[in-house]
């Protein structure tokens, strides 16, 4: 993809903010008349606005829906929705709207390092994680950017060099990146999520399907999720791509999976009807839990796609070390394990953390976000031993296991403060029994009750400390 000629291009940043600030920098550095505008118009931005303008960028507080006399290129934030007026005005004007990833995507040099793109609505964070250690393990100068660790931006405009990236991506990012061609890609899972900012299941499952659009080498794909299937097949890919599907089960050819506790690879191997490539033990993988497995056997593929040895999939694996608050065990409270899993943040994240765990005592609400959890509750409802709810929410919860769980018991927390996780896990503690699980795994947003999920988890955390203190 050619690189516009920057200097004098009038360009509008759509957001302050961690993907806005970077891309108004490099804009404005490449030459280009820079006005950042943004909705905001608050201390934290006026800092910010002060940043940019002491190097000579134009910024607009409080005026995101005006789109400047002028423009000829948006770059927006990756949360801005399609449908405001900005955007609106710009497609009436015949202007190219970009997002971040877009702007790195164009900006590559020619001996850019290629990407190994990820995307799904669970699992992304982890499973790029999990690819760069691999990476690493095997030698290579790779990055996990794109929502984490190092910028898109300043990995593909910095003086730092790669031979791969390892690129996580949302939907909304997506859905802004229309020139994107990924070397290999994944789509990990889809459920329904970012409804309201797409509109619609479909138009969510095409903004992650053009992960696929151009792939060189593998399309990777859930064998458990049709869907994610399906969008490889609709993809427009390069001759000689391949489907690469993955599993829990024993792999077909052309396919990853586990056998007698052993991830193992009959894609990337010489005689894929006959033959299979061993590349870990189950145990390697931190934890091996089932969905995060399949994070594995996915990032090993796209690891394998690029050319990496078997024994560095192992040492990768073996190397990684999961984010907090994402089945992270806390404690061993009077034979009673406590998982923190703050980051399921909805039911198909919840759904693969109680499915690893049983008998469970499940700490679930928060903001539902227009979710609905009678088929969660279902599916799960046999490993319940108790819940206890918390949160705005929690209602739609108590009456999906009136349905279908009515013999579980349910505490019924009526509060929305922050004290209240505290009060959850000590109703947990009565509910449990040695062997169990008290399993955080809330299946709802936290900003009822707190700034993120991180600070649940953190709320969780201290409370079942507090606990183990008390019966030491």
């Amino acid at each position: 993809m050619s690189t516009p000629d920057w200097q004098g291009k009038r360009v509008t940043v759509a957001g302050l903010g961690v993907s806005g600030i970077p891309a108004a920098k490099v804009l404005h550095g490449l030459g280009a008349v820079v006005t950042v505008v943004n909705d905001g118009d608050d201390e934290r931005s006026r800092t910010q606005a002060a940043e940019l303008e002491a190097q000579g960028i134009t910024v607009r507080l409080g005026d995101g829906a005006t789109l400047p006399e002028g423009t000829e290129l948006v770059v927006t934030a990756p949360g801005w929705q399609p449908d405001k007026p900005l955007f609106l005005a710009a497609a009436a004007a015949g202007v190219e709207i970009w997002g971040d990833v877009e702007l790195a995507w164009r900006l590559r040099g020619p001996d850019a390092a290629p990407w190994l793109a990820v995307t799904g609505t669970n699992g992304k964070t982890t499973t790029v994680r999990m690819l760069a250690s691999i990476l690493e393990a095997a030698g290579l100068r790779t990055a996990a950017v794109g929502n984490i660790g190092v910028s898109l931006l300043d990995a593909v405009a910095g003086d730092e060099t790669y031979d791969v990236l390892a690129v996580e991506l949302s939907s909304y990012q997506l859905h802004w990146a229309p020139s994107l061609r990924a070397h290999s890609a994944v789509v990990l899972n889809l459920a329904p999520d970012h409804i309201d900012w797409h509109g619609s299941m479909e138009a969510y499952a095409a903004a992650k399907g053009r992960v696929y659009e151009g792939n060189t080498v593998a399309c990777v794909y859930n064998v458990a999720d049709k869907a994610t299937e399906d969008l490889v097949r609709e993809a427009d890919v390069e001759e000689g791509c391949r489907a690469i599907g993955f599993t829990l089960g024993t792999p077909g050819p052309s396919q990853l999976g586990v056998v007698e506790g052993l991830l193992v690879d009959r894609a990337f191997v010489d005689n894929r009807q006959q033959q299979a490539q061993e590349l870990a033990e189950v145990t390697d993988v931190n934890p091996p839990a089932p969905h995060n497995i399949a994070n594995a056997l996915a990032a090993a593929a796209l690891a394998r796609a690029y050319g990496v040895p078997a024994a560095a999939v192992r040492d990768g694996l073996r190397a990684f070390r999961p984010d907090p608050h994402r089945i992270e065990k806390v404690a061993d409270v009077d034979s009673v394990a406590w998982i923190d899993d703050s980051k399921a943040t909805n039911t198909h994240a919840a759904e693969a953390s109680l499915a690893s765990y049983d008998p469970i005592v499940w700490i679930a609400g928060g903001l539902a976000k227009g979710a609905t959890f009678d088929e969660l509750v279902e599916k799960s409802a046999k490993r319940l031993r108790g819940v206890v709810l918390v949160g705005a929410d929690r209602a739609l919860i108590r009456e999906a296991l009136a349905r279908h769980a009515p013999e579980v018991p349910v505490v019924d927390l009526d509060r929305t403060d922050t004290g209240a996780m505290s009060a959850a896990v000590r109703e947990a503690a009565q509910l449990a029994r040695p062997g169990d699980t008290v399993l955080l795994a809330p299946a709802c947003a936290s900003m009822d009750m707190f700034a993120n999920y991180n600070k649940r988890g953190e709320a969780f955390a201290d409370a079942v400390r507090a606990l183990a203190a008390e019966r030491a």
